[in-house]
């Protein structure tokens, strides 16, 4: 099933657009403020977000631009806010569509479909390959020339984002907001923990690694 998440502070308005996707078959989580969101696309990637800009926490502008990071799901913002100001900061953001409330249920199902519809297909390229080891994303298999590598859900969870954006830096704050949430943004030791443990399962000389780069002070990257 198609997943969509719903993030919106309106809790009669998650309800209904709930009970209204649930009926034409689509999977549905919710979540009533920013932070939650991050937390549930890194957990459960859906399809597409529907997305409210005044969310308690944080401005859905800074929601976007954290899914940008490291999705391309389809993002359309559900607003009361109708300035062409606000609709264009969003666009430019990386929103793929506007509605502003009050909106029809019939429209909204129209603009999921036709962004669904232009979304590129998720995992197009499911077996990345290099020199040390070879990844298959869609079965979960990581292979070196020694056999098969056993990863932790949360080194798959880690590995997964870096192999996704090949040649990208990911900031720190990112790669700790998605694998272990918004209130791990300064726990910088553990992706110095992780990132450790994974060069030891994947690189072959651990202590000078060609993939897993880090770039001090900043982030981390993945080199094919």
């Amino acid at each position: 099933m198609t997943r969509i998440l719903i993030v919106d502070d309106d809790t009669q308005l998650l309800r209904a657009l709930r009970i209204n996707l649930r009926a034409r078959q689509y999977d549905v989580d919710l979540a009533p403020d920013g932070s939650t969101a991050l937390t549930a696309a890194a957990r459960h990637p859906p399809d597409l977000v529907i997305l409210d800009l005044g969310l308690p926490d944080l401005d859905g502008i800074e929601v976007i631009h954290a899914l940008r990071g490291w999705s391309s799901t389809p993002i359309v913002v559900l607003s009361a806010r109708g300035a062409q100001a606000e609709k264009v900061t969003a666009l430019d953001a990386g929103a793929d569509d506007y509605i502003t409330k009050p909106f029809g249920m019939d429209e909204l199902l129209a603009r999921i479909r036709s962004a669904l519809r232009r979304a590129t297909p998720a995992d197009t390229t499911v077996v990345i390959e290099t020199d040390a080891f070879t990844i298959d994303l869609a079965t979960k298999r990581l292979t070196t020339a020694e056999g098969d590598v056993r990863l932790t859900p949360t080194e798959w969870h880690l590995l997964e984002i870096l192999v996704r954006n090949p040649g990208k830096l990911i900031s720190q704050q990112q790669l700790l907001r998605e694998v272990w949430g918004p209130n791990y943004e300064t726990e910088t030791n553990y992706l110095r923990v992780y990132i450790a443990q994974l060069r030891r399962k994947l690189e072959l000389e651990p202590s000078r690694p060609r993939h897993l780069l880090t770039e001090p002070g900043m982030g981390y990257r993945f080199q094919p």
